[in-house]
């Protein structure tokens, strides 16, 4: 009897856990380098996560132009951010204007 029921609970514990795996996010990578995003656009999927390598000698930041969130990535350094929220995104580095990304974050069930 204890037997079974250690090996309902560890049944238990493993389905958790999968389950837990299944929904977790993606790290969907952006590499800057030569002042720019690359590739400046991407489609990502609620729950999954932004993340900027920064090749660049400068330092850069990832600011969303809708305020949200802004990720300061020093040079040689990463910075990254969740996204919890579908619609797009559009976003740029605060010291440099002009490089510019769009992210469109989708619901799980949609396709790329």
């Amino acid at each position: 009897m204890r037997a079974l029921l250690l090996g309902s609970t560890l049944l238990a514990l493993l389905q958790s856990l999968s389950a837990a795996g299944a929904t977790a996010g993606e790290v969907v990578k952006v590499s800057i380098g030569d002042l720019t995003f690359a590739p400046a656009e991407l489609t990502v999927h609620v729950g999954d996560t932004v993340e900027w390598d920064n090749a660049d000698f400068v330092d850069h930041t990832a600011t969303a132009k809708d305020g949200d969130w802004d990720v300061a990535i020093a040079a040689g350094k990463t910075g990254r951010v969740e996204l919890n929220r579908t619609g797009t995104i559009a976003y740029y580095c605060r010291f440099h204007p002009n490089m510019t990304g769009t992210i469109k974050v989708l619901t799980t069930e949609q396709p790329q």
